[in-house]
Order: C-alpha cells, then sequence, then structure tokens
C-alpha cells in the first residue's frame, strides 16, 4: 500500500546530479635564451652526436618526475635576443624550476643566455570559464607557438560584469573564428609581472598573424595595458637544436 505523503515528499527531491568533471590543472614554464657573443659555441662535429644524446637523455629524466617538454623552438631571427625557447609544464612549479635548471646544464644549452621568462597556473578564463587550455586537454603541440603576456587596464576589473561581458563575448566569437590555432590562456597573476600569459598554437604561421591582427577589432583593446614581449618559433627536435644554436 502507498502512502501518498510520503509519494508527495520523494516527488519534491531534487534529482541527485552527476558531480562535475574536474578542471585539468597545472603550471606552464617559457623560457626564452639567447647566444653569448662573449662565449660562441666551439662545439666539435665529432662531439654533436653526444651532445644531442645527453639533452634527449635529460628530457627523459624530467619526464620521468612528471614534467612534459612540449617543446623546443627556433626563435632566432624573429628577434634579436633571441635563439631558442623553451616550453615545459606539469602539476608543480617547483618541479618546473628544476627539470628548466637541468635542461640548461646540459651541453647544448649551457653558455646560453636567458632572456625572457615567465610562467602560469590554469585557472579560470576570465573570456570562457571553461576554457582548458590545449596543452592540458590533450592537444597535440603543434609546428608554431606563439608566446605573449597579457595586462588589461586598471579600469577593467572595475566594469560592470555586464560589459565586460559583453567585450569578452565578441572576442570570443572572433578569436573562435581561427579552428586552426589552439589556445593555451594560464593566468600569471603574482607569479611575474603579467596577469595572463597567451601561447597560441597552429601548423600554419600566418593563421597566428591573421588571428593577432583580427582581435584587434575588438573593444576589449580599449583595456589593454601591456601584452609585450611576442615570442615566436617554429618547434624543432633536439638534433636541430645544433644548427640553429652554431
Amino acid at each position: 500500500m502507498s502512502i501518498p505523503a510520503a509519494e508527495s515528499a520523494a516527488s519534491q527531491v531534487p534529482p541527485i546530479e552527476p558531480p562535475a568533471e574536474a578542471s585539468p590543472s597545472g603550471y606552464a614554464l617559457w623560457a626564452v635564451l639567447r647566444r653569448d657573443p662573449q662565449r660562441p659555441d666551439d662545439l666539435d662535429g665529432r662531439e654533436v652526436p653526444g651532445a644531442v644524446d645527453e639533452l634527449d637523455g635529460i628530457v627523459n629524466i624530467v619526464e620521468a618526475e612528471g614534467v612534459t617538454v612540449r617543446g623546443f623552438y627556433d626563435v632566432s631571427g624573429m628577434r634579436a635576443d633571441a635563439d631558442l625557447m623553451v616550453w615545459i609544464h606539469g602539476p608543480q612549479m617547483e618541479t618546473l624550476q628544476w627539470a628548466f635548471r637541468e635542461i640548461r646544464r646540459a651541453r647544448l644549452i649551457r653558455a646560453l643566455i636567458p632572456s625572457w621568462s615567465a610562467a602560469g597556473v590554469h585557472r579560470d578564463a576570465e573570456f570562457n570559464r571553461s576554457h582548458v587550455p590545449g596543452f592540458l586537454r590533450g592537444e597535440e603541440p603543434r609546428d608554431w607557438l606563439c608566446v605573449y603576456p597579457f595586462v588589461r587596464s586598471y579600469e577593467w576589473y572595475l566594469l560592470p560584469p555586464e560589459e565586460r561581458g559583453r567585450m569578452l563575448a565578441q572576442h570570443g566569437r572572433q578569436g573562435a573564428a581561427f579552428r586552426s590555432v589552439v589556445a593555451n590562456t594560464v593566468s600569471s597573476f603574482g607569479l611575474g609581472d603579467y596577469e595572463w600569459i597567451l601561447p597560441l598554437e597552429s601548423n600554419e604561421l600566418v593563421d597566428l598573424v591573421d588571428m593577432m591582427r583580427d582581435l584587434r577589432n575588438t573593444d576589449a583593446r580599449r583595456h589593454v595595458r601591456e601584452e609585450v614581449p611576442f615570442y615566436t618559433g617554429r618547434r624543432i627536435t633536439t638534433a636541430e637544436l645544433v644548427e640553429v644554436l652554431q
């Protein structure tokens, strides 16, 4: 026999919703290095295989500790202060710091001078709270990488949320049109001089150029305080480093 009161109460109990899938987390570090004219590389041709093997071994060591080396990038010629960019990521910042020190000690890299570096961590992105950086959602590295920092205007965070939302929605729609570009936006508040780090990847360099130009035509551009320097380069193998750094 059914009990009406119990049935009524049961019908008012909200259904149990499955737990939301946890957003992946992780830190990332980018470092740009340049050749030292006072210390030209004197690597002998017979030493090249050993030097490449050494760097490959270091990559294997740091990846065994949970660090991912997403890539080495040839940024030579794009700017006067850059020859090589390194991108690593992992669950702990201190492990990334250790991994970068290990990479810096490699025979191929130890004579280089640091030009610029930045770190970030995945938090909610202001333009889309559901955004997950490509490197954390399993996207394979693309051939080209463009990295730059970003700082909003002082007024931006004091604007009404509706106004910010409108501008961000416009910005997001224009960016979404470039489907070949992988966005990897991470938060950098307190980790350096910037608020956000924006690494963009694509197999076609011109797609990065076109996207950056098109995004200038948005209202959110009125609230940019800083977005330099830009570092752009092609992803290369450890063996290709030898020619790039000679």
